[in-house]
């Protein structure tokens, strides 16, 4: 007889950490709460103990008896090449997950931070990271490496690796249930547009391309990042002293993207708002941000033989309407005429076009894909849903 298990999920953001209860294969939440840490967690004090507190405090508050929960499974942004698939923690994967943090220091730190107080707290379960990078693991070579000096991938281990793997992976799996089709048989861009950003070509279910590279720091415009940038803006920066490593990685981490542009917020809501008000720095910071998202599917695109669904995913690719249709826009050149019908009051829709490829919104749910590889794991009866 198949033994369900119940699973926390818990997934360390900048500024809150996410906490789901599932028992895969059911998706449904048993129960969902989202703890603040402050600003930025990377640079707070909580060594992540009073979040994940915080979080078990408000799941017993819907009658769950965290001791029957037989798995924890946490998303990791960073895996670099050590880490392919989910896997079983203990003290030597936390200390190379936060060896990891010099590649995602808005991340990885806080996610080992988050992992020491969720075994503390709920030592009798499997605790599991699952890892967004890994997902990655299938790009071939050519997407891989960068076109610099072969001693700084062999000396360093510079190379592209990619992110939104979880996210990314869910939207596949997702979108092909919408069409009806096997993922094998699509071509599909997902772009998740949040607070990160990062657009992603896969082919048969496999990743092939996607915008990010060996740090979060690559590609699209994001919330408070730069996206890719010229390097010799860096090396000029540097050279003339005017700045700092230091100040270099504070100000493209936390202080570019919308935020940058707009010297106002990084949130596209209030970005909207701004711009009908006739504020011409978010007018500019939304429509760089629109350009480089509709550049970065385009891109994509040119990694597949067909694309037969663009999928927007993330909080923005999710909520908001005015910036897809924006980017969907820009996109006649792939075949897509715009969303001239209506979209669809749902939560999740795909539009088939009369010609070039659908347009769908998933909603993101790397809780999922997390709760089912942490269970599969545990080694308990339930097993991860394959592609």
């Amino acid at each position: 007889m198949t033994v369900s298990v119940r699973v926390l999920v818990l997934n360390p953001g900048s500024s809150t950490l996410k906490a789901t209860v599932l028992e895969p294969p059911d998706r449904s939440a048993l129960a969902t709460v989202e703890v603040e840490r402050g600003d930025d967690a990377s640079r707070g004090r909580d060594s992540g103990g009073r979040a994940v507190e915080g979080a078990l405090a408000a799941i017993r508050g819907h009658g769950i008896d965290v001791a029957a929960i037989g798995a924890v499974g946490y998303r990791v942004v960073h895996g670099a090449s050590q880490f392919r698939e989910p896997v079983v923690i203990d003290d030597s994967v936390v200390e190379r997950i936060e060896a990891l943090g010099t590649l995602a220091p808005l991340h990885n730190a806080v996610a080992a931070a988050t992992i020491r107080a969720g075994r503390a707290a709920v030592p009798a379960a499997t605790h599991v990271a699952c890892f967004d990078t890994a997902f990655h693991a299938s790009l071939p070579e050519d997407a891989v490496r960068y076109a610099v000096p072969a001693r700084w991938v062999a000396e360093r281990g510079v190379r592209r690796y990619g992110f939104h793997g979880l996210s990314v992976q869910w939207a596949t799996r997702r979108v092909a249930e919408l069409l009806d089709r096997p993922p094998h048989e699509l071509g599909i861009v997902v772009a998740h547009l949040g607070s990160g950003c990062s657009v992603t070509a896969v082919d048969g279910g496999r990743s092939v391309d996607t915008s990010m590279g060996m740090t979060p720091l690559e590609g699209l415009v994001m919330g408070t990042r730069a996206g890719s940038l010229d390097p010799g803006i860096i090396l000029m920066l540097l050279r003339d002293r005017s700045m700092t490593a230091a100040e270099l990685a504070e100000d493209l981490d936390h202080r570019s993207g919308l935020l940058g542009l707009s010297e106002r917020s990084a949130d596209v809501r209030e970005l909207l708002a701004a711009e009908a008000d006739g504020d011409d720095a978010a007018r500019l910071a939304l429509a760089v941000f629109v350009r480089r998202a509709a550049a970065g599917i385009g891109a994509a695109a040119t990694a597949l033989p067909r694309v037969d669904v663009i999928v927007f995913t993330g909080g923005i690719g999710e909520h908001s309407s005015e910036i897809r249709r924006r980017i969907v826009g820009r996109l006649s050149p792939l075949g897509v005429d715009g969303l001239r019908d209506a979209e669809p009051a749902t939560a999740e829709w795909v539009l088939e076009a009369r010609s070039g490829p659908a347009i769908a919104v998933v909603r993101a749910r790397e809780d999922v894909v997390v709760a089912e590889a942490a269970a599969a794991l545990a080694g308990r009866g339930a097993t991860m849903s394959p592609l």
